[in-house]
């Protein structure tokens, strides 16, 4: 077994509010958000932290689910606070974030990376001092070409995805029990390269 660490901050990153609420953008919020509420952990609104976070536990580890209500391109701010508070490093820090070169359907846990141009990510890098955290990357594509990256995230999933997506963030949140009981190396040989809309057809 390769879990040991015994606080997981789980980061799902967006933007607030109902304007971006059901963008590509957000579909970090979408997977905390279900996966608090499948285990009872209510998220409360910090100042402090510039975030909404609810504690519990899942899979005997205890977390931190966190949603940065800093926008986007700060994430970081609001992560890097709570990990100085609560004395925790980038080795306690797992992130969800939308991939826009990652088809829709598809998600990629990776140990570590850069930014890859994802604002979010580059501002946790920043803040946090290390491009070393573990991750899950949510498919929203396909790519529309980086020209278009910043319009793109912001635009609403399309109605034929939209049907799909309970069962996409659902399978996510399994993804994610997975990293929390077997660790970042079990979960991507179980989950990446799988297309999840072949897997619910």
């Amino acid at each position: 077994m390769e879990r040991s660490i015994k606080v997981i901050v789980i980061a799902g990153l967006g933007n607030p509010g109902e304007k971006y609420k059901n963008t590509r953008h957000n579909i970090g919020f979408r997977i905390t958000g279900v996966l608090a509420e499948k285990f009872g952990i209510v998220g409360k609104h910090s100042s402090k932290f510039d975030s909404i976070i609810g504690k519990g536990e899942i899979n005997n580890t205890e977390v931190l689910i966190v949603q940065p209500q800093t926008y986007m391109n700060l994430s970081g701010e609001a992560i890097s606070k709570l990990l100085n508070w609560h004395k925790l490093d980038n080795n306690n820090l797992f992130v969800i974030f939308d991939d826009v070169t990652l088809d829709f359907g598809k998600i990629r846990f990776r140990p570590s990376g850069s930014a890859g141009g994802h604002n979010g990510i580059k501002s946790i890098i920043s803040n946090c001092g290390s491009e070393v955290f573990a991750r899950l990357k949510v498919g929203i594509g396909p790519n529309p070409g980086e020209h278009l990256w910043r319009s793109y995230v912001l635009q609403e999933f399309s109605k034929d995805e939209q049907k799909h997506l309970p069962k996409i963030t659902d399978f996510c949140v399994k993804a994610v029990e997975t990293y929390l009981r077997e660790g970042i190396a079990s979960a991507s040989n179980k989950y990446n390269g799988i297309n999840i809309l072949e897997e619910i057809s």
